[in-house]
């Protein structure tokens, strides 16, 4: 769980973390918070499967996450940004569902909240089985929704902050792994976030084209792509 300044939410997504049914240990990487952070976690931090580390300059998501999975000990790593939270079961579910299909990443579909919490009413989705070509047209895939391998997660690290650092890696693992799994349910409560990269359209439309740029596609490729992710995203958020 990466966090910087998340004071407000963390309580919540912390919460959602030890609800789940499964044996985990949660680690927290503090990207530099200078808010009361440090203090909303005071409740956990006597427990032995909770971390806390604060990381001695700013990484951002990308190099907190990285972080996170380099210490973490278990065969699985999850992803879960401080402003969101998860329904309780999602682990359990997802690990049943890696074990049927044999696929290295799991996401479940999200329940969309506005910042206050309060939710919008809009449901995103999430196909049973997404394959590589599937995925450049459109990263049907959230962060914070993602159980993956440990062993994967560490081959394909998360890089370039300028762009959507989780969607290249989605990318390069379904280009070598074949397939990801979903669970079409809202296991996810995910806050649209005033600050976040994807609210603003036309830099997260540069991001995106940055996506396929990065993953080794040329310019007018690269465009298509783009125009397929576009025309999703508007029907995903209509």
């Amino acid at each position: 769980m990466p966090v910087y300044n998340g004071e407000k939410y963390i309580a919540r997504a912390v919460q959602s973390v030890y609800a789940q049914d499964v044996p985990l240990e949660l680690i927290i990487i503090d990207d530099g918070s200078v808010d009361g952070t440090r203090e909303a976690l005071i409740p956990w931090e006597n427990r032995p499967d909770f971390v806390y580390i604060k990381n001695e300059r700013n990484l951002g998501a990308a190099g907190s996450r990285n972080r996170g999975v380099s210490v973490a000990k278990g065969r699985y790593v999850a992803f879960l940004d401080a402003d969101d939270w998860w329904e309780e079961g999602k682990l359990a579910a997802q690990l049943a569902a890696l074990e049927m299909t044999g696929d290295v990443i799991c996401s479940t579909g999200r329940d969309l909240m506005n910042p206050d919490g309060t939710f919008t009413g809009k449901y995103i989705p999430v196909k049973s089985r997404l394959d590589y070509h599937e995925l450049l047209k459109h990263n049907s895939i959230n962060c914070s929704s993602v159980l993956i391998l440990r062993e994967v997660a560490l081959e394909f690290p998360m890089e370039h902050d300028d762009s959507h650092e989780d969607y290249i890696t989605w990318l390069k693992v379904v280009r070598k792994y074949g397939h990801a799994t979903g669970i079409n349910r809202p296991y996810l409560k995910y806050r649209l976030s005033q600050g976040g990269k994807s609210r603003n359209k036309a830099k997260s439309a540069i991001m995106t084209y940055q996506v396929y740029r990065y993953v080794g596609y040329g310019p007018l490729r690269s465009a298509c792509f783009f125009l397929s992710y576009a025309l999703h995203g508007i029907w995903k958020y209509r």
